[in-house]
C-alpha cells in the first residue's frame, strides 16, 4: 500500500513511479468534523492511521525511533557514539521513553478515531467500511503490543481522547496483551479481509489475515501459550506466505511484495516517504555521502558459523590469536604493505607488529570470513571485501581496508564517517551503486514489520517449548536451507550440526534468529522477552566495538529494572494516576 500521507508531487508523477500512491492532503490538514464524510476523505483516513507507522523517522538526523535503530540496543549491533541506554546513566526524562510513547499512542488515537467514525460517517460501501475497521483494529493492536513489549503495561483507551481526558491509570501487562488479541481476533473475523495480497495488487501494504495471525502468534508467544502461537504460525503458512528462494536477494527493493513479507513499512523514494537505512547505515562511499550512525556488533560477526555448522573460532583460523591481549590482534587486520608512518602508529596502538605478513596480511585475515553462513557476507560488509558505491557520480567498487587511505574511481578504499576506528558495517538494507536509490534519507525498499521467516522461527520456538524439539528443528532448517547453511540434526553427535534436545534446541533457534535478522529491529525485543539481554549483551569487557574487539565505549548494566522501560517523566507529569516501573526513580 504505497499509500504514504503526502501530496504527489508532478515530480512524481513525471518520473513514472511504479509504487500505487493515494493523492490526499496530511492527515492534520483535514478538520475532524468532515474526516470520513467523503469516499475520499474516507481513503485519506485509513491512510494516515498506517501512516503513524513512519513516526519516528527523522532524515536530518537519526531519531534512535526507527525499529532498526533499536538494534543499538542489541546482541546484533551497536552506534558510533555512547548510548545513555548501554552506559547506565539512562533517566526517566530520556527522549526515547517519551517519543516512544507519544508515538504509539498517536498511532493508537489515529486508529481509534477509525474504528469510532468509519462506521457513523463514511458513506463508503459497506465491504470497504468494514474492511478498514479491521486494519484499523490490526494498527491498534500493533501500537499497543510495541508499548507492552517496552512498558509492560499502559492505560488502554479504546475511544478516541482528548490530552484533557488522558488520565487513565495503567493497565496490566496481561491486560494489554487481552487487548491486543481481541482487536486481532475481530480482524480475524472480518470477512472481507483477505487472506494475502499478491504482489501488484492495489491494495498490497494493507493489513491481512496472514498478518493478523502472524502478529497474534506473536502475542501468544509474549504469554507463553505456545500451542495457540503455534496454531497462528500454521495459519499464516494457510494463507499463502513463504520463504523467498534468495536470502541476499529478498532484502532489494524488486522483491519487497515477495511472498515472505507479511506487512512492511511501506517506503518510496521521495522526500519524506523513504526508508533513512542508506543515510544512517551507509558509509562516505554509498551513494548520498551516508553516516554510518548505526553498524554491526563482532558480537554477531563471530556468531555466524562455518559452512559446515560448527561454531566459528578465531583459534582455528589463528593460532594463538586467543593468547594475545585485544589491542595486539590488531595486527591481523591491518592492510597489506604499510607505511612506515601506518606501522608507528599501530605499534603504538598495541598491536603486535612482529606478526605482521607486510604481503600476505589481507590473505590471512579473509580465511576468517570464507566458508562461513552466507548470511554473514550477506548482512555484514567484512574486512577486504567489497562494496558498489560511487565515487565522483559513478559506480565504483572499494574494500574495506584498515587503516583507511583514499576512496577511488578504482581500487579504492571503503571511505566512513568513523575513519579512526574500523567497524563491521551493514550491507543489508544499504543501497549499490548510483543506481538503487535516489537519496541517502528516502530509500524505496520496504522495511518489514513482519516476515515469514520470522514466523517459522518463532514457530520453532512455540513448538520446542511445548517439548516437540524434532518438529521445531524442521521449521528452523527451513529457514537455514534457504539461506545455505547446514542443516540440524539429530543423529550425529559428532557433528556441528548435532542438537542434542530442547534445551540444547532453545539456545540454538535463538541464534538463529540473531544471525537472520540483524537491521531489522527484532533482536532487542528478543532479548528482553528470553530475559537474556544481561548475559548477552552486558558481559564484562562489552560495548561498542572495533572489528578485533577493542572496546570504544564500555557498556554497564544499570540494573535488572531496565528490561522494562521506564514511563516517561513527562507523562507522569501530566496523568497524575499512572506509577512508574519498579526501580526507576523520578
Amino acid at each position: 500500500m504505497k499509500r504514504i500521507l503526502i501530496i504527489i508531487s508532478a515530480l512524481a508523477v513525471l518520473t513514472g513511479c511504479k509504487k500505487n500512491y493515494l493523492d490526499t492532503a496530511p492527515y492534520s490538514s483535514v478538520a475532524s468534523d468532515k474526516m470520513w464524510t467523503t469516499d475520499n476523505l474516507t481513503d485519506q483516513g485509513i491512510s494516515g492511521v498506517y501512516t503513524a507507522l513512519r513516526l519516528g523517522i527523522n532524515t536530518s538526523g537519526a531519531s534512535g525511533l526507527e525499529l532498526y535503530q533499536m538494534d543499538r540496543y542489541a546482541f546484533t549491533g551497536q552506534t558510533t557514539g555512547a548510548e545513555s541506554m548501554m552506559t547506565g546513566t539512562i533517566t526517566t526524562g530520556d527522549g526515547n521513553f517519551s517519543n516512544t510513547w507519544q508515538n504509539m499512542y498517536e498511532g493508537i488515537q489515529r486508529a481509534n478515531d477509525a474504528i469510532k467514525n468509519i462506521p457513523l460517517k463514511s458513506p463508503s460501501a459497506d465491504t470497504k467500511k468494514s474492511r478498514y475497521i479491521a486494519e484499523s483494529k490490526f494498527l491498534r493492536a500493533y501500537f499497543y503490543l510495541r508499548l507492552n513489549q517496552l512498558y509492560k503495561g499502559v492505560p488502554i483507551y479504546l475511544e478516541p481522547f482528548t490530552a484533557d481526558q488522558a488520565t487513565k491509570a495503567r493497565s496490566t501487562e496481561d491486560e494489554v496483551w487481552t487487548q491486543v488479541i481481541a482487536d486481532l481476533t475481530a480482524c480475524i473475523a472480518e470477512p472481507n479481509l483477505p487472506d494475502r495480497y499478491p504482489a501488484g495488487n492495489a491494495s498490497y501494504g494493507h493489513v491481512t489475515k496472514g498478518a493478523a495471525y502472524a502478529l497474534r502468534g506473536k502475542a501468544y508467544l509474549y504469554q507463553q501459550k505456545w500451542a495457540l502461537a503455534a496454531a497462528d504460525f500454521s495459519k499464516v503458512k494457510d494463507a499463502g506466505y513463504s520463504l523467498f528462494p534468495n536470502y541476499t536477494t529478498l532484502f532489494k527493493t524488486a522483491n519487497e511484495q515477495s511472498s515472505e513479507m507479511i506487512f512492511s513499512i511501506q517506503n518510496i523514494g521521495i522526500a519524506g516517504s523513504g526508508s533513512t537505512t542508506q543515510f544512517f547505515c551507509g558509509s562516505r562511499s554509498s551513494f548520498g555521502s551516508c553516516w554510518n550512525t548505526y553498524h554491526v556488533s563482532p558480537n554477531l560477526v563471530d556468531l555466524y558459523e562455518n559452512a559446515d555448522g560448527s561454531k566459528f573460532s578465531w583459534e582455528s583460523i589463528i593460532q594463538g590469536y586467543s593468547a594475545l591481549s585485544v589491542a595486539e590482534r590488531e595486527v591481523y587486520f591491518l592492510r597489506n604493505n604499510l607505511t612506515a608512518a601506518e606501522i608507528a602508529a599501530a605499534t603504538t596502538r598495541g598491536a603486535k607488529m612482529s606478526l605482521y605478513l607486510p604481503t600476505g596480511n589481507e590473505a590471512r585475515i579473509l580465511q576468517a570470513y570464507a566458508n562461513r553462513d552466507p548470511r554473514l557476507a550477506a548482512n555484514v560488509i567484512t574486512p577486504y571485501s567489497t562494496y558498489v558505491g560511487v565515487y565522483n557520480g559513478i559506480n565504483a567498487t572499494v574494500t574495506s581496508r584498515w587503516p583507511y587511505r583514499a576512496e577511488a574511481a578504482l581500487n579504492g578504499d571503503l571511505r566512513t564517517d568513523t575513519q579512526s576506528y574500523f567497524y563491521y558495517l551493514y550491507r543489508k538494507f544499504v543501497y549499490e551503486g548510483a543506481s538503487e536509490t535516489l537519496g541517502r534519507a528516502y530509500g524505496p525498499t520496504d522495511f518489514p514489520i513482519l516476515r515469514y521467516a520470522d514466523v517459522l522461527l518463532m514457530w520453532a520456538e512455540a513448538l520446542n517449548e511445548q517439548g516437540m524439539t524434532s518438529d521445531a528443528l524442521a521449521k528452523v532448517n527451513e529457514v537455514r536451507s534457504r539461506a545455505g547453511a547446514a542443516l540440524l540434526q539429530m543423529g550425529n553427535s559428532t557433528l556441528g550440526t548435532y542438537v542434542a534436545g530442547q534445551t540444547d534446541m532453545r539456545e540454538r533457534i535463538r541464534n538463529e534468529r540473531r544471525v537472520e535478522f540483524p537491521n531489522e529491529g527484532i533482536n532487542y525485543f528478543d532479548e528482553l522477552r528470553w530475559k537474556s539481554w544481561k548475559d548477552k549483551v552486558f558481559y564484562t569487557g562489552n560495548g561498542v566495538k572495533q572489528i578485533w574487539g577493542n572496546t570504544v565505549y564500555p557498556y554497564s548494566f544499570k540494573g535488572d529494572y531496565i528490561y522494562t522501560w521506564a514511563i516517561p517523566q513527562v507523562e507522569l507529569e501530566r496523568n497524575p494516576n499512572l506509577k512508574q516501573n519498579p526501580g526507576w526513580i523520578n
